[in-house]
Formats: C-alpha cells, structure tokens, sequence
C-alpha cells in the first residue's frame, strides 16, 4: 500500500498548497511564501492530524523541484551571459563570502558555542538560495534586468565555491586541519569536470538535440532533455558534486541548441509543479517550538544574514566596476539563504562535530530570510530611492568617479589587441591542460575501480597501470600538440610586445627569438612536469615507461596532422555551437547582418614569417579575433572559393577577407609578420 500513502501525501501537498497559493495571489504577497506556509501547516510538527505519513518521499520529490530549478536557470542564463558577469561575479561571490563566514564565525562565538559549530555557522550563512532567489524574481519579473543577470552569475559561481567549501569543511572537522595538497586537488578536480563537462557538452549535445528535433516531436524533445538533464546530475553527484551544478550546467549546454526556444516552453509547467514541492518541502522542516526555544539566536543570526549580504554583495560587485544603483539592487536580492546552507548543516550532524541545535536554527533562518527577501526586491528602487537623497554628495561623486575610472579601465583593455589575444590564448591553454586532467583523473579512477567486464591487461598491476597511462597520453595528445603549438605562439607575441625595434636595432630579430624559444622551452617544461603529477596515480615501472613513452612519441610524430584536425575539428564544433541562432520565432522578422551591409573585400599576402604560414584556418580564429572571413584563396594558378576551416595556408598565398574596413584592418595586422603570433 506504499504507492496509495504516496499518493495521499503528493495530493495533501498539492491541495494545501494550491489553496494558499491562490490566498496570497489575492493578498499580492510573494507565492513562495505561500508554499512555504503550505509546509508548515501539512507539517509533522503542527498539530492536530499528520497530514504527511511519510515525509521524506516529499523530499525527494523536493530534489527533483532543484534539478528543475537549476536547469531552467541554465537555459536562461547561458554561457555567453556567465562570461559577461564572470569577473564581477567572482569578485562579489568571494568578498560575500568571505565576510560571512568571518561575522557567522564572529557571532558564533559571542552566543559561546564550540569553535566547530562556530566555523560551520559562518559556512552556512555564507551562501544564499539559488532556488528561492530565482522563483522571487521570476514573481516580481525581474530576470531580464541587468541587476538580475549580475545576481544569477553570484549564485552560480557562490555555487561552484560552496563545493569546496564542504570539501574543506569535511577535512577539517575530520582531522582538525586544512592540507593545502588537499585544498589543490579538490580545485583540479573540480575545474577539471567543469572543463570536460562543458566542453563535451558544448560539442555533442547540440548535435544530438538538432538529430531529435527532425522528428518534429515535443514529446521526444522533452523526454530527450529531461534525460539529459537528470544524467548530468547524477553523473555530478556521483562525483561528489551537487545535483543543483551538474543540471544549471547542462542547462547552460542545451540553452546552446537551437531549439531553446521550444525546450523552455516544454520545461516550464514541468519546473513550476516540481518547485512548488520543493518550497513545500522547506515548511515541513520548520518547527515552531523550535523557533519559540531559539528565537534569540535565530533573530539575532536573520539579521546578521541580512545586513551583512546586502552590504557585503553590494560592495563586492561596486568594487567590480558597476554603479551604486545596480549593486544595491545585486545586496538586495541575495540576502537570504537556502539549500547549500541545509546541506552544510546536514554535514556538521553527520559527521557529529556539530551540536544538534545547528540544524534547526539553519532551516529557521533560511524561513525568515525567505519571508523578507521578496520585500527586498519589491522595495528595492525605494530604499535606493532614499539612499541616494541621504548619501552625502561627496561621497556620491566619489564613488560614480570610481564607477567611470572602472568602466574605462576594461574598455581601455578590450582593445589592446596583443593583449586580447594574450588572454584568448591563454584561457585555450588553460582549457586544454583542464581537459588533460580529467583524462588522467578518469584513468586513475578506473585503476581504482576498473569495471569487472573491463578485460585485465597482462602484466597484473603494472600492465593495468601502463595500459591506462599510454590510453590517457593518447587521447590527451590532440590537447598537448595544440598547447605546445599555443605556447610557441603565445611565446612570439610576448617577444614581439616586449623587445621592440627602438630598443633593440639591428638585433631585434635575436633578441626575439631569444625570448620566444626560452618562454616556450620554460613552458613545456611546465608542462611536462603537470602530465607527470597528473599521471603519479598510474605510472608503471621504469622500463615499461620507457617503451610506452616511445610509443606515445612515435604516435605524436606520425599522426601529428590527424591530431591537429582532429583538434581543430573539435573547435569548429565549438564555434558552430556558439555561432548557431535559435529557432526564431515564427512571428520574428528577418533582417539583414549589419556585417554584410557594411562588408568590403581586401586581398592579404601570407608573407614568409607571417603567423598565418602553414596554420589551418580553424586554428588562427580570424573570424573571432577580428570579424573578417576568408572567403577566398588564390595559390599558383588555382583558386580557393570558400576554403574549408581545415584548409592549411601556405608562403604566397593571396587570401581574400570579407569585413568591415575596422575588421579588415585588424585581420590584416593578425596576418601581417609584424605580429609574429
């Protein structure tokens, strides 16, 4: 009879909540609060009947609210949206961060609690709700905004630093102290799987959703991406991570695909009926005697969450280069916590370094933040309002001062082209050495936890060891024979930035590649040693090392050029995933690109020592780097017309650009020898 008590609790759930869903839509209060309301009255803590025989089959309907919530905030806020507030949301989410976690500590400590529940106080209140943030804004309409977009990219990255920082307090409480190999390899680890996970992601999801869309099924589409998204979030919690970032990513993926438009219509009424469950969820946990035993500290922990959010997120996107206005707005809509801060709380029980009393007082603050949160937002222009009638003028002209200085210093930056190309190629290599890691990381977790089908290599233990290292340094050599190519370039633009012709005369040329090849012998050097910490989990002995590091040599050197357009393949797909539109709207009109009603043509010499000589077209990124396009090209006696991204240019060549005269100016610089990179 489990499935009829199943689905007696799913219909009380259900029932109360519509109720008082449609009570307060009449009182124009916050739905979340209605839900939460819900909670508390079905909840096992409020007499007279239990309306909930089984309470914790709620909340596993509740995770399901979580992966849903997520994954729409992944649709909406893509990838491209995240590089856009990267910086002020990194910046924002450490400084709040860190000064919540100092005053939970501080106030800890003042109610006389033990250092351990002090530390996991200020680790709790330190992270808001993503879930309910996300639900009072979509209320309020406010998503679009500006303000939002801001608020959306500190939850994510507040997130991904809520990972670590149940990694570190799980160490810490188990053996009273933080190693800093340990602090690193939770780090790799984790940018390694956002780096694998994206990037697989970004080139085979789109593709398979585009194969699926040609059935033209909404029934397919929806249960194909609900597939996808509970596969990422299990695959994500099978290592260790949350459902709530494995599905915001894969999300962010399918957001990617042009049929976005489509998949958010499918997952709307989905993400809205499980939501309510989860916000349900959250009333049957407070306990009102609970609430009435530890008023004082919950009180007294509310306002300190509030406060210090507001003041703490404000000045950390302030100090990231945005005006007054938005980053009060940005203070305003984090001061509440959740989900993270139930699972921390959770932990400290777990592992019984922390009082019970932690939990309950968790979950009591997350209620009474969530009650004011929604008033915050509403209220927001008001309070902002008064604030700026009250600021001194001074102090308001200082700051707008900072907040133009700001604003110029990133312009000014953006357009140094040795520098933007600089930090392109940078993050490229950055992404390739995250890619090797996870190679390594996966080889050394199928040492551990080899299939039983997986047949045993001969040799016993070091066969094991040496099969896997020389799969791992195979399937890694597209990624190193690109970043040796990436550091050899990168190597010729520093030499060219930093040793210039005034300085050096007639020795420009030696002092040059000088700089150059010491920056690319130093790199490598790096480099080696990383794939040699990498591999340390699956080194075999010395010999058999030495004939598997022969074969990975000889593989390198004969299929270099298949390894190359196998890379550059891979970034095509990339930038096709990024470059293609959504299904417009029916309604939409179309208009002609502004790049092809201001285009021109220009012919360009690949002259000996230019950084185009014997480059596929995939790997200079001329359309990214500059907007131009080659359209063409002209070789001996025969002509290239639309020349395939695979296409290798060569000395005395004549390619024809496409572009506006700025964009061909700056492809022709990227041509030239002048720019040695």
């Amino acid at each position: 009879m489990h499935h009829v008590a199943f689905l007696q609790d799913l219909a009380v759930v259900m029932i109360v909540a519509a109720i008082v869903t449609v009570l307060f839509r009449q009182l124009k209060q916050p739905v979340v609060l209605g839900y939460i309301l819900a909670g508390v009255i079905i909840g096992p803590h409020t007499p007279p009947a239990l309306l909930i025989g089984d309470k914790h089959t709620i909340e596993t309907l509740s995770e399901l609210g979580v992966i849903f919530l997520m994954f729409s905030l992944g649709l909406e806020f893509t990838l491209g949206k995240l590089k856009k507030v990267g910086a002020t949301a990194f910046v924002a989410a450490t400084l709040s961060i860190l000064f919540m976690a100092s005053a939970g500590f501080q106030v800890g400590r003042l109610f006389g609690w033990s250092q351990l529940d002090s530390i996991f106080l200020g680790a709790i209140i330190s992270i808001s709700s993503t879930a309910i943030i996300i639900k009072a804004l979509e209320e309020q309409g406010k998503t679009k905004e500006r303000f939002a977009e801001l608020i959306f990219g500190i939850l994510i990255v507040e997130d991904i630093l809520a990972i670590v920082m149940i990694a570190l307090l799980s160490g810490f409480a188990t053996t009273g102290s933080l190693a800093p190999t340990e602090v690193g390899r939770t780090i790799l680890k984790l940018s390694a799987f956002l780096g694998a996970l994206l990037v697989t992601g970004l080139i085979a999801v789109p593709r398979l959703l585009n194969y699926v869309a040609r059935f033209k099924s909404n029934e397919m589409l929806l249960v194909t991406v609900v597939g996808l998204c509970f596969g990422v979030s299990l695959l994500a919690v099978k290592l260790g991570y949350s459902v709530a970032l494995g599905a915001f990513l894969i999300g962010a993926i399918v957001a990617e695909a042009r049929q976005i438009v489509k998949i958010e219509a499918l997952m709307h009424p989905v993400r809205d009926l499980f939501s309510a469950v989860f916000f349900v969820s959250i009333g049957l946990l407070i306990d009102p005697a609970l609430l009435l035993q530890y008023w004082v500290p919950v009180l007294v922990i509310s306002a300190v969450v509030i406060v210090g959010q507001v003041f703490s997120c404000s000045v950390g996107t302030f100090v990231a280069g945005h005006d007054l206005r938005s980053s009060l707005r940005v203070g305003m809509g984090l001061a509440q916590i959740g989900e993270f801060s139930f699972i921390i709380a959770a932990l400290g029980l777990t592992l019984k370094v922390t009082s019970e009393f932690l939990y309950p007082i968790a979950v009591a603050v997350s209620a009474v933040t969530t009650l004011v949160n929604p008033y915050l937002l509403r209220n927001s222009d008001r309070l902002i309002g008064w604030f700026d009638r009250a600021a001194p003028k001074s102090i308001a002209a200082t700051l707008g001062t900072y907040t133009r200085w700001m604003g110029s210093l990133r312009q000014s930056q953006s357009e140094h082209f040795g520098r933007q190309l600089m930090r392109q190629w940078g993050w490229q290599i950055t992404l390739n050495l995250l890619l090797i890691a996870a190679v390594f990381i996966a080889a050394a977790w199928l040492r551990w936890r080899a299939p039983r089908w997986l047949p045993a290599p001969p040799g016993g233990e070091d066969g094991l060891k040496a099969a896997l290292w020389l799969g791992a340094m195979i399937v890694s050599l597209p990624m190193l024979i690109a970043t040796v190519r990436k550091l050899a370039a990168l190597g010729m633009l520093i030499s060219e930035m930093s040793v210039t012709r005034e300085a050096a005369g007639e020795n420009t040329a030696n002092f040059r590649a000088i700089v150059a090849n010491t920056i690319l012998t130093a790199a490598c050097a790096a480099l080696f040693l990383i794939v040699m910490l990498l591999s340390s989990a699956i080194l075999p002995s010395r010999n058999v090392l030495i004939v598997a590091a022969l074969v990975v040599v000889a593989a390198a050197v004969l299929l270099r050029r298949a390894f190359v357009r196998l890379y550059s393949k891979a970034q095509i797909a990339l930038r096709e995933t990024f470059d293609t539109p959504a299904d417009p709207s029916p309604h939409a009109p179309t208009a002609l690109p502004a790049a092809l009603r201001n285009a021109e043509l220009a012919t360009v010499l690949i002259e000996d020592g230019s950084p185009a000589a014997g480059v596929f077209i995939a790997e200079l990124r001329l359309r990214t780097t500059s907007g131009a396009s080659i359209v063409g090209i002209e070789r001996d006696e025969t002509n290239i017309v639309n020349p395939t991204p695979d296409e290798e240019l060569r000395i005395g060549d004549r390619v024809l650009l496409l572009g506006t005269a700025a964009q061909l100016e700056s492809a022709k610089l990227l041509l030239s020898p002048r720019a040695a990179a």
